[in-house]
């Protein structure tokens, strides 16, 4: 066994959502911590406002720990989010997500299938990758990141946030979308 006394420090001020709610059993505890497949639904509305901007644009998520960075203000059919946001992301062939950043937060993809172009930005200078079956990448705050699909299928992956509620992300401010007002 090891001492949990460093990790009861964690649990005491991590908040409220990680500590057994009081008269609640364990397996009623865990149960609210689990977010199956099955009672999941992709949102393809989530980023709508980019799609209507440009249809290339169209991708789907689905969340499984927080709401993520995509401005959608609340799901209660998630784990919630102490520490990061966890969710996965469908990107059709063809599709993309556009440029933008995160001013507060690393974000990571993990490609769970599919075949992305990656494209990083920062102070002038431009890296791409080709991403392909459980690549994952890790963008610090500040840099822009877009993901293309160049595969001919769906593109799946996971994206993780690092904070409970990430800011909404910026974009170039050339890129169309910088002008919307969400």
């Amino acid at each position: 066994m090891s001492d949990l006394s460093e990790q009861q420090k964690i649990t005491d001020t991590a908040g409220s959502t990680l500590a057994q709610p009081e008269g609640s059993s364990l397996a009623e505890w865990m149960n609210s911590r689990i977010a199956r497949y099955e009672t999941r639904k992709y949102d393809w509305d989530a980023l709508k406002f980019q799609a209507d901007l440009d249809p290339k644009f169209r991708r789907a998520q689905m969340r499984y720990v927080g709401t993520g960075g995509t401005g959608v203000a609340k799901d209660v059919n998630t784990v919630p989010a102490e520490h990061f946001t966890f969710s996965t992301m469908v990107i059709p062939a063809g599709h993309e997500g556009p440029p933008h950043l995160h001013t507060d937060v690393e974000e990571v993809f993990f490609l769970i299938r599919g075949k992305l172009k990656v494209v990083i930005e920062k102070d002038g200078e431009r890296f791409e990758t080709v991403m392909t079956d459980r690549d994952l990448i890790s963008v610090p705050p500040g840099v822009y990141r877009e993901e293309i699909n160049i595969g001919d299928e769906d593109a799946l992956m996971c994206v993780m946030l690092g904070a409970k509620k990430p800011v909404t992300p910026t974009y170039p401010a050339d890129h169309p979308l910088a002008k919307i007002k969400r």
